[in-house]
């Protein structure tokens, strides 16, 4: 496994277990956790379908095909929605800084590393 692939594996690892984290705080009722609805969509099938897309791009790897870059590229994407900059606007910003700031460092990896030549 390559470095970049290294670093990207772990980004990935990171979005999973933060997500995870949330969904959990969603389902346990402690708080911070995310709403349990937004206007669009439910955010707990939202999480879900990130935390598979993430899960998806480390079995088939990040780094070795289109399936998986493409895969990674969309679970960081999707992770920005809740862990973007838009957050920094959040009231409940003092007590979700440490995952918003791991959140978007780690949705930066997978991105670069997906966007970048193989």
């Amino acid at each position: 496994m390559t470095e970049r692939s290294r670093a990207t594996a772990a980004a990935l690892a990171a979005l999973l277990i933060l997500q995870s984290v949330m969904l959990t705080a969603l389902y346990a009722g402690v708080a911070p956790h995310p709403p349990a609805t937004t206007p669009l969509f439910g955010i707990a099938p939202f999480i879900g379908a990130a935390l598979s897309a993430a899960a998806g791009s480390l079995i088939l790897g990040p780094d070795r095909n289109r399936a998986g870059r493409t895969l990674g590229l969309l679970a960081a994407i999707m992770a920005l929605v809740s862990f973007g900059p838009q957050k920094y606007l959040d009231p409940q910003l003092p007590l979700i800084w440490p995952a918003l700031i791991c959140g978007q460092l780690a949705a930066a990896v997978v991105i670069r590393n997906a966007l970048r030549r193989p």
